[in-house]
């Protein structure tokens, strides 16, 4: 669905709405819908260009610039009393020299002088999905993504490839092996345009589940019903590359966006699929750009989420089909727990396993039992876990925490749990 770019407001919603007349009035709905947003966001997100201008000459005379880690205090103060630009860069280490990034078609990339993550943002040790285009030819599309609409190509930018998107309504999906699991993370780079909002979402069902939006002041999460959970990471600076942080856990979601909290939602039904998408509003005079792709299962302390709520369930834990054999890539998930109990010696856990309800019920009720007891004897064989501190328990299919009818469903039914002792 195309999104309707900011400075044309309303207006122009509603010549779209007329032109569309005859479509359905859910389609109708949603074009008022987009259109409310819109009205929203005019008043706070006006740009003065000249000061845009001068601002971004400015920055093109500093040739002259220190890359400093965002948490080398050092290596930005000792920066300043030189006179020299200051970037920030979480990857540099605690001293270089590094040009001013410019994008292509926007002047010249800027970064604040520190960036906050979030004591509680925890990426996912599960990667789903993780890209810098750099296996990418510059000039194509990247390979691994799937494009739905719209013009884009992998650009260099300052050194860094970033996919560099140049039309309205553009959408690209990111394809993922799995459903994503109730708990995961995702993060990227983001360059928002001003005059333009961009949308993300979790599933294909756009207008049913909550999403992310992005402008280049203020973001958050929005949805059906007019959900709305956002606020401001940025006063008026629309050539700001920003890292975007996302952390969920079912229908608790966090999004940081340059270090700031923009929204704290324990309701926002974001669904769950397969892919993840971006929808892109630009232009070629002000194109979009976006990088460092990473998503990942898990994301929460897990000592922090047992604590919380009593009980967990695990990310990353796989067996083999109709079997208790543990799959290798369960690895990190296990040394996690491992290391949660050696961190915390006094926890003990009952292990829990589940499965779906395909197949015979005493069946199911006996794998379950074994995958939890197979657990337990990694932890203790492969990792010191105390034995006295583990016990397991399986239940087959007779606690579901989704609809068994659908693949996705089945998927979240088939689960490891943690419960605290």
């Amino acid at each position: 669905m195309r999104r309707i770019p900011i400075l044309a407001g309303v207006a122009a919603a509603f010549l779209l709405g007329t032109a569309t007349a005859a479509h359905s009035q859910s389609l109708g709905d949603r074009l008022k819908r987009r259109a409310k947003e819109a009205a929203e966001r005019t008043v706070e997100q006006r740009v003065d260009k000249n000061t845009t201008e001068a601002t971004n000459a400015a920055l093109d005379k500093g040739e002259n610039t220190v890359k400093c880690a965002a948490t080398d205090k050092k290596c930005i103060d000792n920066a300043k009393k030189a006179g020299k630009q200051v970037v920030t860069d979480d990857n540099a280490g605690a001293t270089g020299a590094a040009n001013a990034a410019p994008t292509s078609g926007g002047g010249a990339v800027k970064a604040k002088a520190s960036v906050n993550t979030g004591k509680d943002f925890t990426p996912g040790t599960r990667v789903l999905f993780a890209t810098d285009f750099k296996s990418d030819e510059i000039g194509d599309f990247p390979r691994r993504l799937e494009l739905k609409s719209g013009n884009m190509e992998v650009a260099d930018v300052g050194g860094t490839r970033y996919l560099r998107i140049t039309s309205a309504g553009a959408k690209v999906d990111i394809p993922l092996p799995e459903v994503l699991p109730e708990m995961f993370t995702m993060e990227f780079d983001l360059l928002p345009v001003g005059g333009y909002v961009q949308y993300m979402y979790f599933t294909d069902q756009e207008d049913e589940r909550a999403y992310m939006v992005f402008s280049p002041w203020d973001a958050g999460i929005i949805g059906p019903n007019s959900y709305s959970v956002r606020s401001k990471f940025a006063e008026n600076d629309e050539k700001q590359i920003v890292p975007v942080q996302i952390m969920a856990d079912g229908k608790y979601v966090k999004v940081y966006v340059n270090g700031v909290r923009v929204a704290n939602a324990p309701n926002a039904d974001i669904g769950r699929s397969k892919i993840i998408r971006f929808e892109i509003n630009a232009d070629a005079e002000k194109p979009v750009l976006i990088g460092n792709l990473r998503v990942a299962a898990g994301g929460k302390d897990l000592y922090k989420a047992l604590s919380e709520s009593g009980r967990v369930t695990t990310e990353g834990i796989f067996f083999d089909t109709n079997s208790d054999k543990i799959r290798s890539e369960s690895a990190p998930a296990l040394k996690e727990i491992g290391d949660m109990l050696a961190q915390h010696p006094e926890l003990k856990i009952r292990i829990e396993g589940h499965t779906d309800n395909v197949g015979n019920a005493d069946a199911n009720l006996t794998l379950s039992e074994k995958r939890a007891l197979a657990v337990k004897a990694y932890l203790v064989n492969n990792l010191s876990v105390d034995a006295s501190r583990l016990s397991s328990k399986g239940f087959g299919a007779s606690k579901p925490v989704a609809d068994n009818t659908s693949d996705e469903g089945r998927q979240k039914n088939r689960r490891v749990e943690l419960v605290k002792m």
